[in-house]
């Protein structure tokens, strides 16, 4: 069983439900993420997206295409994230998803990358311009080394569609609450609440969701409705606001606990 499986499976015999978070790795810089990762864990983070900074990443919005600017600027590279991982993996076990585009991961090499990134203690992979049937390059490796290929649904994903990337999908499935960019506009839960509907009907997987989730009161009320929230502009705001103080960790950190009781508490009334 993997990590992602294996956080799931407790998380559902506790009845909670799994707080994501998303880092630009590199913002502000990579010795800042490396130590965020094992805070955040501690804070009752369940999994960790850790965003690949790239020069055009379309998907985002303003808050996190700033981020992936700086930390391109300030040096962070896939084979330096990959590196960050390894040394952060003998001390933490929380699941990590390398979040971003194909571009970096081709240049890399499709079985070079997933070697290294099987040797790092990498859990899974969100590219978010990659789909299902342009995969095959990359998981002829990452299939075989238990990388889990996780794709994105959104609100307009039509009900055959979404039958379609469920039959391939691994880990858990991650939904757009909104359309548009990461960071840009406020989810409707009862939106949410009708394409979860659709969605459970077609995939047996957890499913998180994100894009727009900025407070513990809006992941409180989204929480009913998954089995997990994804939050991502908020975390990265609070660290270019915060870039330089001394407490920067424990601020982002005490944050994101916050978001985790307010998930507690929203399975417990």
């Amino acid at each position: 069983m993997t990590r992602i499986e294996r956080t799931f499976k407790n998380l559902k015999k506790k009845g909670e439900k799994a707080l994501v978070v998303y880092l630009t790795a590199g913002d502000p810089d990579l010795l800042t993420t490396e130590a965020l990762i094992p805070a955040l864990a501690a804070a009752g983070v369940d999994i960790l997206e850790i965003g690949v900074p790239f020069s055009d990443p379309t998907a985002d919005g303003p808050v996190i295409q700033a981020a992936s600017l700086r930390a391109i600027k300030n040096g962070a590279t896939l084979t330096g994230i990959l590196g960050m991982i390894a040394r952060i993996r003998p001390a933490c076990e929380i699941p990590i998803v390398l979040f971003g585009y194909y571009n970096p991961i081709f240049i890399f090499g499709c079985e070079t990358f997933t070697q290294s990134a099987r040797a790092a203690g990498v859990d899974g992979v969100l590219i978010v311009d990659l789909p299902p049937e342009e995969a095959a390059e990359l998981r002829q490796y990452t299939d075989r080394a238990a990388i889990a290929f996780i794709p994105l649904v959104a609100p307009t994903t039509s009900d055959a569609r979404i039958r379609q990337i469920s039959a391939k999908a691994q880990g858990f499935l991650y939904y757009i609450s909104v359309t548009g960019v990461t960071g840009t506009a406020k989810p409707n839960v009862e939106d949410i609440r009708r394409d979860m509907a659709r969605i459970r009907k077609a995939c047996n997987l957890p499913v998180a969701v994100g894009f727009g989730i900025a407070t513990p009161e809006q992941a409180a009320e989204i929480a009913p409705h998954a089995d997990g929230v994804v939050v991502g502009s908020a975390i990265v705001r609070m660290l270019e606001e915060n870039a330089g103080r001394p407490d920067l960790i424990p601020l982002v950190s005490s944050f994101a606990g916050k978001i985790k009781r307010a998930l507690l508490n929203s399975v417990r009334t």
